[in-house]
């Protein structure tokens, strides 16, 4: 296998025992500065070019994508994609991971345990919002920290309050979490690669210090996770798009938090933490899935006209309660249910004789209108937009001061 590592700084820690241990198991590897390529775009042919060359067939790479370059980080990830390099990362779960809000909100969605968290901007609403978190104290997070940096712990809301006036004033977005007491001073870190945990470890905090992280002072010791958080941390990770990801979670009262799922985990904590060879295990993953390039699946879908993928719920009530999948004609309708959502229940491919329940949703690729005439006639209707002749005095009164509610 010729494997490149997508980063900016070979002489780190997790960069060289990446290039070790694809070396230990035969492989040939490079490391790649992602700021010396160049992205070039032409109809059919996307193709990268690495210090004003051609970069060259390689079969996979694994991205360590730093937070000062993610914008270009990702756009160059994303060319791999198009250029079918099989990456241990997508570009899509680099961006949903950099940011912690959007993480949140995708992660909100799903069955997955979280500290209680706000995001707003005016000022008005700040008090309310940490009142609704469960009051002070509270976590105050820059939305792009890194390492535990932009992590403030505010003892009252008029300290939380101050914090957050000031951090807007820099033009510095924030979130508001609530403080899981509990695990003050501590957390987990649960190493995924594809579908396993292959290593946690727990970070404790020193002295006075709330924060764990290693680059803080933390001290690290290995520790066996049980089913629950490693199920946590395993649906976490695939829910924001990663094969490869240090998924960080609060040990609280009613089971693992998350906190953050990381898409460029270091190394040298784990490891020594474990004694495991955690870059070995991830080189096998890419050596294992080589020929499965990662894939947006709805670019490749849709590019068929009339085509898309979308998901069709099945409400209380709905006539598909108690049909199997066979019985409601999708098939006839060209309409493949590629799979079904069930709770905390993620199906793949659904054989064609399971029931559906109620709260069921179920991912599809098919025929759009199909899909369209599946959503009940109420909702379409309240969705359909209502067109209709402009009133000239319209454009008039668009130049009229605004009025706020």
């Amino acid at each position: 296998m010729k494997l490149g590592i997508l980063s900016t700084a070979p002489r780190c820690y997790s960069t060289r025992r990446l290039v070790a241990a694809a070396k230990d198991q035969g492989h040939q590897v490079t490391v790649v500065n992602t700021l010396k390529c160049s992205i070039d775009l032409q109809a059919g042919k996307p193709d990268l070019y690495y210090k004003g060359k051609p970069l060259g067939d390689y079969d996979a790479m694994i991205p360590r994508i730093g937070a000062s370059i993610t914008y270009f980080g990702t756009a160059v990830v994303r060319q791999l994609e198009q250029m079918n390099v099989f990456v241990a990362n997508s570009s899509s779960g680099i961006s949903n991971s950099r940011d912690k809000l959007r993480s949140m909100q995708i992660l909100s969605r799903h069955h997955i345990g979280m500290p209680k968290t706000t995001f707003v901007r005016d000022r008005a609403d700040v008090i309310p919002a940490i009142e609704r978190t469960g009051g002070a104290p509270v976590i105050i997070k820059l939305l792009e920290g890194t390492q535990g940096v932009g992590v403030i712990l505010a003892d009252s809301i008029k300290v939380a309050e101050a914090i957050i006036e000031t951090l807007q004033t820099a033009k510095q977005n924030v979130l508001v979490q609530s403080f899981v007491a509990e695990s003050k001073g501590r957390d987990v870190r649960a190493f995924v690669v594809g579908d396993r945990v292959i290593g946690a470890m727990r970070r404790v905090a020193q002295g006075d210090e709330f924060r764990s992280n290693v680059h803080r002072g933390g001290a690290v010791e290995s520790v066996d996770l049980d089913d629950t958080y490693r199920d946590t941390a395993i649906r976490a990770a695939q829910i924001m798009g990663l094969q490869v990801a240090g998924v960080d979670m609060l040990e609280g009262n009613d089971g693992p938090q998350v906190m953050e799922v990381n898409s460029s985990p270091g190394l040298e904590g784990i490891e020594r933490a474990t004694g495991r060879d955690i870059a070995g295990a991830i080189v096998e993953y890419c050596a294992a899935y080589v020929d499965f390039p990662e894939m947006d699946i709805r670019q490749r879908l849709t590019v068929s006209r009339g085509y898309r993928v979308c998901e069709l719920a099945v409400p209380e009530g709905s006539h598909f309660v108690g049909m199997t999948i066979t019985d409601a004609a999708f098939s006839e309708q060209d309409i493949n249910v590629l799979t079904l959502y069930r709770g905390k229940t993620v199906i793949p491919n659904p054989r064609p004789s399971r029931t559906l329940e109620a709260g069921d949703r179920l991912l599809c690729f098919g025929k759009q209108e199909s899909m369209k005439s599946m959503v009940p006639s109420k909702t379409r209707k309240q969705r359909a937009p209502k067109i209709k002749k402009l009133d000239p005095a319209a454009i008039e009164n668009a130049s009229a001061p605004p009025v706020y509610a």
